[in-house]
């Protein structure tokens, strides 16, 4: 980091004064080789990691289902549930468990759309407008059918709190693009998912590396609006702010989070003017706002498509990776329906549906899908028996997912599960994969992103991991 200096001082001579037009000037200097330092270190930064490959996408929009979407109700469709519906199925996995359970049937019909005839649910009417566009891979596999272990081995990689994001692998292989905003931020809807903040955080990378939190509600952030009009007195104020604390830091022979937060001091400064344009959506056409559900009056599918609106917004600016959250739902995720399937379902469906899809069609309208990476995920899948009429449960062994644009290749079906959706049985893939899928398609490796912790190299799939090739293009 740049080194600031108080006043010129010589060894056993007081500082020299000067007046606060000098003094003003001097930190404002010192501002500019802040800038410079922070940028520098983030290029440094990412040549350590990055260019191991040519990147096929620049940013990355990740879709958030938490609570776990039902496979066999959206984009895995089994005939044999149909021909079983209702007959027991306790003679599966643990007879003593599963002795009352039933295979239940999908209440949803499934047709092929498409040029490449990819099958989706009624459930999904929109994204089967755009399947040509996105990879459907049906075998994925998770570990424990427990929504706070789910989650954050979904965003970090591992079942256990402390491990970066993968937001935050990705800002600190990559950097940001823009310097006024941050280069991981969440789109939250006021809800902490299972598994906490530790799903956004940076872990053991440097502090400036976690998620900044954007509300859909009221301001986005906390003290956005300046309570100094003048500018130029909060550039004297966070100018002896920063001093102070690169001091400190000095005095302790560098320190992480002290040094952390003065590059988010200044951040946050430049996010009070550049914030609030790039989140106004007055700019958009009314078409733009219909195509989205903005004008929708169910309102936790306006506040859904403002966050997907917000998002094409926010990487069209230069932010590299930015997750949307579902609206609040079910107690354990929005998606988590145990009982009242059908209403759930749709619920929820009627909620994204049209929004995510909307994200897709505009990014490829303004020649962006090309390089942004879009992922609709959730922590697993839900039971294809039940122990009710109308409710699935947790299901981590086979579930699905899809991925579009930034070197996706549209219109693929990869993977299956079994004739009834219980088990992952061909080309079985991992959370670890569709880490090491992203970074790939980001340029990086991610084999040798890695940041020393603990005496060794650490990475966010650590020895796990492989690309999926074939859904590439």
């Amino acid at each position: 980091m740049a080194t600031y200096s108080h006043a010129n001082k010589c060894p056993g001579r007081n500082p020299i004064p000067f007046s606060r037009r000098a003094w003003l000037q001097q930190s404002a200097n010192g501002f500019g080789t802040i800038a410079l330092a922070s940028l520098l270190a983030d290029q440094s930064e990412a040549a350590q990691v990055a260019g191991h490959r040519i990147a096929k996408a620049k940013n990355v929009i990740f879709c958030f289902m938490d609570g776990g979407v039902s496979h066999v109700d959206s984009f895995d469709p089994k005939p044999e549930l149909d021909r079983r519906d209702g007959e027991p199925a306790g003679e599966i996995d643990n007879p003593t468990a599963n002795k009352d359970r039933k295979w239940l049937k999908s209440p949803w019909s499934f047709k092929q759309h498409g040029e490449s005839g990819t099958v989706v649910s009624s459930l999904f009417p929109h994204i089967a407008g755009v399947v040509d566009d996105i990879a459907v891979i049906r075998s994925m596999k998770a570990d424990l059918p427990i929504h706070s272990t789910g989650v954050m081995l979904m965003h970090t990689g591992s079942n256990n709190s402390g491990r970066p994001s993968m937001g935050a692998w990705s800002n600190y292989g990559l950097g940001s693009e823009n310097r006024n905003l941050p280069g991981f931020i969440v789109l939250s809807h006021g809800v902490v998912p299972c598994g906490g903040l530790e799903n956004y955080s940076n872990g053991f990378l440097p502090a400036n590396h976690q998620a900044t939190m954007f509300s859909v509600e009221g301001n986005p952030i906390e003290n956005l609006v300046p309570a100094d009009k003048d500018t130029r007195v909060q550039r004297a104020k966070l100018a002896l702010l920063q001093r102070r604390d690169h001091d400190f830091s000095s005095q302790l022979g560098g320190n992480d989070a002290i040094d952390s937060a003065i590059r988010n001091y200044e951040l946050a400064y430049l996010m009070q003017s550049r914030v609030p344009d790039v989140l106004n959506l007055a700019n958009e056409t009314r078409n733009t706002h219909r195509l989205y559900g903005v004008d929708s009056k169910v309102k936790s599918q306006q506040l859904f498509a403002i966050q997907c609106l917000r998002a094409r917004r926010l990487v069209e600016s230069g932010v590299r990776f930015v997750e949307i959250t579902c609206a609040p739902g079910a107690s354990n995720g929005t998606w988590d329906q145990h009982g009242d399937l059908k209403k759930g379902h749709e619920k929820n469906a009627l909620d994204t549906d049209q929004s995510v899809t909307a994200l897709i069609k505009d990014l490829k309208a303004r020649g962006m899908l090309d390089e942004t990476l879009v992922v609709w995920a959730g922590e697993f899948g839900r039971t294809p028996h039940a122990g009710k009429p109308d409710g699935r449960d947790h299901h981590p062994e086979g579930f699905t997912i899809w991925m579009a644009g930034g070197g996706i290749k549209g219109g693929t079906t990869y993977g299956n599960t079994d004739e009834v959706g219980l088990h992952a049985v061909e080309n079985i893939t991992t959370f670890h994969d569709m880490h090491a899928t992203m970074l790939h398609l980001l340029g990086l490796d991610h084999e040798k992103l890695t940041f020393r912790f603990g005496g060794r190299d650490m990475s966010l799939t650590d020895v796990h991991g492989r690309v999926v090739h074939d859904i590439l293009i």
